[in-house]
């Protein structure tokens, strides 16, 4: 008999329940997970209800003051869209178990497809401040150390012990995305995102070492949701805003207003390409 952890699947459970009681039925197809400075997509929605993770049952809530914190459940082209309105890190002392939940929840209500963003450092001499960059792979440089949100007794009804990462950036999404920015004309970016744990800003040597294994983008989230959500499997489409360069030779001190500013100037295209790429997912 397959392992179901019990405890787990209680808490989705009862999460799922309740905000189904407060949406009247809700049933997203869509989950849409917003990092830093990218929360206004939200008020693009056809907003039907926003609950605060405050309210539901065993949901974290973001420390992070960028981070509204806020389920809004609403529709985007006629699709239905729950979008977690904020997200959660590790660097905020939350287990990888509780970042990843809110994700898990909304498999549960029946979402099939995760739409991540994140505010990232560009390792990309060809990248400026405020470009969008289409994930094609990451490096999870922090979950290859351990902090692998799939470590320990595996629920195989939620998904296999030894998950498959291949083509962990849907492949058909992402050609998706780049015609789609083609037609409105922004330009996006594609490469590499890395995932490091924070809450520290990296020296330049370690830059230097992410750009050595293939690294385009830094962060410090991003990638236990991709993670659980391929172990759900689900498929997945993500996306970085530059909003500060990491190149080595030339960095200089992290100065966090800059980086929202350059996450609201670049929001506006973001936000674009997301809408126009739910409208047209199969």
């Amino acid at each position: 008999m397959a392992y179901v952890d019990p405890e787990l699947r209680s808490r989705m459970q009862e999460a799922a329940q309740y905000i189904k009681e407060k949406s009247k039925g809700f049933e997203p197809q869509v989950t849409v997970i917003l990092g830093t400075g990218l929360g206004g997509l939200a008020d693009h929605l056809e907003k039907e209800y926003v609950i605060s993770y405050s309210d539901i049952p065993h949901f974290p809530v973001s420390t992070v003051e960028s981070h509204a914190g806020n389920l809004v459940l609403g529709k985007v082209g006629g699709k239905r869209v729950a979008v977690l309105q904020g997200r959660f890190h590790y660097y905020e002392g939350w287990p990888l178990e509780k970042i990843v939940f809110p994700l898990r929840v909304t498999w549960q209500l029946g979402s099939r497809t995760l739409v991540v963003s994140n505010a990232a450092g560009g390792l990309n001499r060809h990248f400026e401040r405020g470009d969008v960059m289409l994930i094609e792979d990451h490096i999870g440089l922090a979950s290859l150390a351990g902090l692998n949100p799939l470590v320990g007794p595996n629920d195989e009804e939620l998904g296999p012990r030894f998950p498959d990462m291949y083509n962990a950036y849907d492949s058909d999404l992402r050609k998706l995305a780049k015609d789609i920015a083609l037609k409105n004309g922004i330009d996006l970016k594609e490469g590499v995102y890395i995932w490091v744990s924070g809450p520290n800003l990296e020296t330049p040597a370690e830059y230097r070492f992410f750009q050595i294994i293939g690294a385009d983008a830094v962060g410090m989230s991003t990638v236990p949701e991709v993670i659980a959500a391929r172990h759900l499997g689900m498929k997945v489409v993500g996306f970085s805003v530059i909003t500060d360069m990491c190149i080595p030779d030339t960095v200089t001190p992290v100065n966090f207003v800059e980086i929202l500013d350059a996450a609201e100037r670049a929001e506006p295209k973001l936000t674009k390409l997301i809408i126009e790429l739910i409208k047209a997912m199969p």
